[in-house]
């Protein structure tokens, strides 16, 4: 019949275009609750601490459509994000940097480092888990490190097209200049260059902090290739390369890693657990999931 209006079918087209609305506009809305909630706690912590408050976090995040996840390391926008805040903050006030990283790019870092190191007020990084390579590098420039009593650093030897540069040099000690290659010896005189290059970086970045003898000892063993690029360097390790460095991470921070989840399409059944009565006897509320 002309001119039939069927009340079902209107009814189920205004589902379809508001279930399309939302897989485009959920996530996004999401990110930005997570943003708020980071920067009311970056806040707390500021206060706390009488700092300027820096995060540098590299978790995988799901953003945008079907929440496809972004992968992150120590790149050029990295550095030029922390530089900004660096260069923002009042000379006379400390800065607080929370990092999370495996790594990236030795440019990217060493801007970080070098800002870091020169602001003339007290500086500190704060390491909840891990800050390799990098990441490490950054720590280094800071007065004070603070980490969880099992959070690690680890070696900043420079890596060449995935493979460390002591090693390239060793693999070419072995062996007579007439059996290799001249990509191999290119590859050999870049990595020595770089391994000069990073140790200088090290040694700048400690020798108000120690004795210069010491401080270049530590660069030599942090450049020189002694672990592998991943190995984790503890604690107790970096004590005993006369780094300083303190377990006395804010409780907040611990928080704040929270609001970084990683994305659901990247997780796997596996450690969950009932957090018990906190230390002032109130119970959580939620189940906390690790996966």
């Amino acid at each position: 019949m002309d001119g039939y209006y069927d009340p079902l079918a209107s009814l189920s087209g205004l589902i379809w275009i508001l279930l399309f609305l939302y897989l485009i506009f959920a996530p996004q809305l999401k990110h930005q609750q997570l943003l708020a909630a980071r920067r009311r706690l970056m806040q707390k912590i500021g206060m706390k601490r009488g700092s300027n408050v820096v995060t540098m976090i590299h978790r995988q995040e799901s953003i945008g459509f079907f929440g496809i996840p972004i992968y992150r390391f120590i790149d050029i926008d990295d550095s030029e994000k922390v530089l900004r805040a660096i260069r923002n903050t009042p000379k006379d006030k400390p800065i607080d940097l929370i990092i999370h990283t495996p790594g990236g790019l030795v440019l990217a870092a060493t801007q970080i480092a070098k800002a870091l190191h020169d602001h003339p007020a007290k500086t500190t990084v704060i390491v909840p888990h891990y800050a390799m390579s990098g990441g490490t590098l950054i720590a280094l420039a800071a007065d004070e490190i603070l980490m969880d009593p099992h959070a690690v650093l680890g070696p900043v030897d420079p890596q060449l097209m995935n493979y460390p540069a002591p090693s390239i040099l060793k693999a070419v000690e072995k062996k007579e200049a007439k059996d290799i290659d001249d990509q191999t010896l290119i590859m050999a005189d870049i990595a020595e260059k770089a391994i000069k290059q990073v140790r200088d970086t090290v040694f700048n970045l400690l020798k108000d902090k120690m004795d210069e003898e010491k401080a270049r000892e530590v660069a030599r063993i942090l450049t020189e290739g002694r672990w592998t690029h991943d190995y984790p360097l503890t604690i107790d390790v970096l004590k005993e390369l006369g780094l300083k460095v303190s377990t006395d991470v804010p409780e907040e921070v611990y928080a704040l890693m929270e609001l970084y989840p990683q994305p659901m399409m990247q997780r796997h059944p596996g450690v969950e657990f009932v957090p018990g009565p906190s230390p002032r006897g109130k119970n959580s509320q939620s189940l906390i999931k690790f996966r």
